[in-house]
């Protein structure tokens, strides 16, 4: 976010197929915490196309290796025991499709439930034909001209986290673009406003983009991330209490899926979110007052839910009190959440999105501003000994808290869930933030070396929740004398 209150990174995004919402559907399901069903009838409501995956899915038989030829699959549409499916002749649940670069792909799909649907592979713009009357079908046909792994899903309200999704593998899935070569999506721990001077409120204006990309997980692992304006997380905002803020979201056209925003300081229906239901290639708008001083979450709040935020639509605004904060040495902005992945944790390649997962609270990774190595290996933050640094820490969750914790620092103050209104916490040895809130610490650095940022429900560090401060400077013998060795896990 530039100092001017405005910001637009260049576009990365992967293709897509453009999607039409309703903007009333979605945010009654945005508020309420439902997922949308379609019933027959329901044709032309809000769509959220999602790339997820079942982990439960079993591979149907490989196409035919040459290429050039029709291969066909024929699906059924069924529901089992509260769980929707795409169902093979041979009983396979979500089966994975095969072919080979240049076939042309024939899938007819038959309507076995009587719900409106359809099949779509959102990333090669491809969509059927909507089929809602039992026993009809649809069919898809298209050449497969390029090789990788894409998801096929029905888009309509709903049902990919119901459980229709599954694979289709074009040629050897190696052939798709090595995930060591995908760009960062991690944001600089530095890289957020300076302090506020004493002001009189004023009008601003922010611009956001909603970002879809693939970018690097980890070593040699990458995901299909949705962000605000490219990185995670979104741009660090801030304000004053006072102000007023006009907020512009802008979604690209070739988006895969509608996106929104909600800013936990805001007052007013859907925190921003049910005036920003914004559909790929569109652009939305509201204005708000900032009533009260604090650090909040902003996150998307487009159906469902918890995709988008764990995708890594989050990030967090800062009101300022009247008189502002009191002076530090350093800021630096860090974020906790989880990715809830088709692959296990060290696994190469696409790392995918599992719904499964994530309904049932199991993530592979909890990462520090996106990825697992971004404040270790590409932006470990540094201070001097004799600093005093201040943390605005943030949880996009979007399920789980964390025990925010620096090893071997004390924080001289706290403020319990960011809130300005109560005086701070002093000498804090860990503090817990809950999915969706945020917190701030600050501590002075009187010893040089490292000092660890963690979740101190440690068995997270070894799925990728790692972040580092280099103090450097004079020894202090008169707090800390001692042989620092290596191999300690620090």
């Amino acid at each position: 976010m530039s100092h001017n209150h405005t910001s637009t990174l260049d576009k990365a995004i992967t293709t897509s197929r453009n999607v039409v919402i309703t903007c009333t559907v979605a945010v009654t399901a945005a508020l309420l915490g439902m997922t949308l069903l379609n019933l027959p009838g329901s044709q032309g409501q809000a769509q959220t196309p999602t790339h997820s995956t079942s982990t439960t899915t079993t591979p149907a038989p490989a196409a035919p290796a040459t290429t050039g030829k029709v291969v066909a699959y024929t699906l059924e549409t069924v529901m089992e025991g509260g769980k929707m499916g795409f169902k093979s002749p041979d009983g396979t649940f979500n089966p994975v499709l095969h072919a080979q670069p240049g076939d042309t792909i024939k899938i007819t799909l038959i309507n076995g439930d009587g719900i409106l649907h359809d099949i779509a592979i959102p990333e090669l713009k491809q969509d059927s034909t909507d089929i809602g009357t039992k026993g009809s079908r649809t069919v898809l046909s298209f050449v497969a001209e390029k090789a990788g792994t894409f998801t096929y899903i029905c888009n309509l309200p709903g049902h990919v986290a119901a459980g229709m999704t599954g694979q289709l593998i074009v040629g050897n899935p190696a052939a798709a673009t090595p995930a060591a070569s995908a760009p960062s999506i991690a944001r600089n721990p530095t890289d957020l406003p300076a302090p506020l001077a004493r002001r009189a409120p004023q009008h601003l204006k922010y611009e956001f983009e909603t970002i879809e990309k693939v970018g690097h997980l980890a070593d040699g692992t990458t995901y299909n991330y949705w962000t605000f304006n490219g990185q995670v997380p979104g741009p660090f905002v801030r304000i004053r209490v006072g102000d007023t803020v006009d907020v512009t979201l802008k979604n690209p056209k070739d988006s895969v899926a509608p996106h929104s925003i909600d800013f936990h300081a805001v007052t007013g229906p859907g925190g921003g979110a049910a005036a920003t239901q914004t559909a790929p290639g569109g652009q939305t708008n509201f204005t708000f007052k900032a009533l009260n001083p604090g650090l909040y979450v902003y996150h998307c709040a487009t159906p469902m839910v918890a995709h988008h935020i764990t995708s890594g639509m989050y990030g967090l605004i800062l009101v300022e009190p009247e008189a502002g904060l009191p002076k530090v040495d350093r800021e630096f902005y860090v974020m906790q959440g989880e990715l809830y992945t088709q692959k296990s944790i060290g696994e190469k390649g696409d790392a995918g999105f599992d719904v499964d997962k994530l309904l049932h609270e199991n993530p592979e990774y909890f990462v520090f501003n996106g990825s697992t190595d971004a404040l270790t290996k590409e932006y470990p933050m540094k201070a001097k000994v004799g600093e005093t640094v201040r943390v605005f820490f943030g949880v996009g969750g979007p399920n789980y808290a964390s025990n925010f914790h620096v090893i071997g620092e004390i924080f001289d103050t706290v403020y319990p869930e960011a809130s300005m209104a109560n005086a701070p916490m002093k000498h804090v040895q860990t503090t817990l933030v809950p999915a969706g809130g945020a917190t701030m610490a600050e501590f002075k650095l009187q010893v040089p070396g490292n000092y660890p940022f963690v979740d101190h429900a440690l068995s997270r560090m070894e799925l990728g929740l790692k972040a580092m401060l280099h103090v450097e400077g004079p020894e202090n013998h008169a707090i800390f004398k001692g042989k620092v060795q290596s191999g300690g896990g620090h």
